[in-house]
């Protein structure tokens, strides 16, 4: 006699969820209560935001998980207040202070130290992070109080303004590359200042195009009494890869796209990755302009 399937929870509810994530609670917890709130089989978050993190986190549903690696490899834009004076095994306020400094430090002395975090740099990724060496994640080789040398990568930060200093906390608000971690800026720039430093409070603001001003908190959802009013916050995939230019195709190039074959537009830009669109079936999925006028499949809502 056979295994008995499991029954699935939930319907098969297609789109993205741009959630408004509130303190205390794991990436993970958030997805799943949303996911339950609107009765969806599947969800995937685009990048976590760390627990004391608020903010903007974009959460695809049903066949739109497919997308999530757009937004995961997108720009960010966060406002963070970070402590000058201590720092902590986390490089936030989760984390026990291990160091700390008394010494006075200017708002001058701040604006100087900022300078070398603007433009492209190498970051070193915290060891309270999720990158894994040899399958292990750092931050469950950091609880065992061990600590190996980690790769600087590339990031770059487009935007970073100080918006306030009181003489101990400082609020920055930045926009940055993807795989930047704000903790490690908290850190090196408390470094930089020779006081220390971590982050207090941070709140994510925007996923490439994607705005916090258009997000629903679990309070809210919860609010509202029936499914169908929750459901109305969920909107189209292709609307939320928005940073993405977006190409009209003729009945016969998305007839062709859709089977996986390369087709010709005049509408394309020079190069990257482009939202594919017919007038009879809406959004059909990314593709990758190559060469002048001829545009690739990458990922399609048909596959």
């Amino acid at each position: 006699m056979g295994r008995r399937r499991k029954k699935s929870f939930g319907d098969a509810v297609d789109g993205v969820l741009l959630l408004d994530k509130h303190a205390g609670v794991s990436s993970n917890q958030a997805l799943q209560t949303a996911r339950k709130l609107l009765n969806a089989q599947k969800a995937g978050h685009t990048g976590s935001l760390d627990p004391i993190a608020t903010g903007l986190l974009p959460i695809c549903l049903g066949h739109s998980t497919k997308w999530s690696g757009y937004f995961l490899g997108a720009s960010k834009h966060y406002q963070t207040t970070i402590r000058l004076g201590e720092t902590t095994e986390t490089g936030d306020s989760e984390g026990a202070v291990v160091r700390s400094s008394s010494e006075t430090v200017l708002e001058q002395d701040i604006r100087r130290a900022l300078q070398p975090f603007c433009g492209a740099f190498i970051q070193v990724p915290p060891m309270y992070s999720a990158i894994k060496v040899n399958g292990q994640p750092l931050y469950k080789l950091a609880r065992e109080g061990i600590e190996i040398e980690r790769e600087g990568r590339e990031v770059e930060v487009t935007r970073l303004e100080l918006l306030d200093f009181n003489g101990r906390d400082l609020v920055l608000e930045l926009e940055c590359s993807s795989g930047f971690y704000v903790r490690a800026l908290a850190t090196d720039l408390g470094e930089a200042l020779g006081v220390g430093g971590h982050v207090i409070s941070l709140r994510r603001l925007g996923v490439a195009d994607l705005k916090i001003d258009d997000a629903v908190t679990i309070s809210q959802l919860e609010a509202l009494e029936s499914l169908d009013e929750r459901r109305r916050y969920i909107g189209e995939v292709g609307q939320a890869l928005r940073h993405l230019p977006k190409v009209d195709l003729s009945v016969d190039a998305a007839f062709y796209i859709c089977r996986g074959q390369a087709v010709k537009s005049a509408d394309l830009p020079n190069s990257g990755q482009v939202r594919l669109y017919s007038a009879s079936a809406g959004f059909l999925g990314v593709g990758t302009v190559e060469e002048a006028n001829l545009v690739v499949p990458e990922r399609l809502m048909s596959a």
